[in-house]
């Protein structure tokens, strides 16, 4: 199973509207989501599910993908790890999914799938992680297939 984590691209800070589940972005947040849909659209398989947080800036984020998402109430800002895992049915789906969500959830469950730790990783805005589990031996191994920030997306700028 692939399990891609992409954090929502940069939004507008909090002390710029009432309700975080409002939060918008940017607009460097939206060239930010538009770089990393375009490198996710050449590499992610057709069969890709996608699932979004319902917070705006996630579906936002979600929507630069011009697929259709499912929003995923688990995977809003105040989410788990276990309910991450639990949405996209790790590691039993079949399919590829790709969930765009929050810290400190994606870099938590980045850290726990690959070191079997609850450590604070960090996941950069708008920044993909493609982990990727497979069975060897009668043992599940999880690989880091690829790590990738919307400024090294063709297009993207190291100022943006």
């Amino acid at each position: 199973m692939d399990l891609i984590l992409w954090r929502h691209a940069e939004a507008l800070e909090m002390r710029e509207v009432q309700d975080d589940l409002e939060r918008a972005l940017t607009s460097k947040g939206e060239r930010q989501a538009q770089r990393m849909a375009g490198w996710l659209n050449r590499h992610l398989p057709s069969s890709t599910r996608v699932m979004a947080s319902p917070a705006r800036r996630c579906q936002q984020t979600a929507a630069a993908l011009d697929r259709r998402f499912k929003t995923v109430a688990a995977l809003a800002p105040d989410g788990t790890v276990e309910g991450l895992l639990h949405s996209v049915r790790w590691p039993e789906a079949r399919e590829p999914v790709l969930v765009v969500g929050h810290q400190p959830t994606l870099g938590l469950t980045a850290a726990y799938l690959l070191s079997a730790q609850s450590l604070a990783w960090t996941v950069r805005k708008g920044a993909v992680w493609w982990l990727r589990a497979r069975e060897r031996e009668g043992q599940l191994q999880v690989l880091l297939h690829a790590v990738i920030a919307p400024e090294m997306v063709a297009g993207g700028r190291g100022d943006d």
